[in-house]
């Protein structure tokens, strides 16, 4: 029996930059939180930038991984 290596490749690269995609996607929700804290230490006006970048960054993410669990759990579908 022989393996598909370039299916293997493909799955590997896919999965890959899938992780470095969310992973970058939380990180700059975790950077909408932060500008948040840091406008409420300085009191100088809005947070809705920080908390729309937040909310978004962390759907997406949630979103990605929802997704990923409804592939990988048969009854689901």
């Amino acid at each position: 029996m022989q393996l598909d290596w370039t299916a293997l490749g493909e799955v590997t690269a896919v999965s890959i930059a899938v992780t470095v995609g969310v992973v970058v996607v939380f990180a700059l929700g975790v950077l909408g939180v932060s500008q948040v804290e840091t406008r409420e230490k300085d009191a100088d006006g809005t947070h809705a930038l920080g908390f729309a970048q937040a909310g978004l960054c962390f759907l997406a993410c949630a979103a990605v991984v929802a997704y990923g669990i409804y592939l990988i759990v048969p009854q689901f579908h």
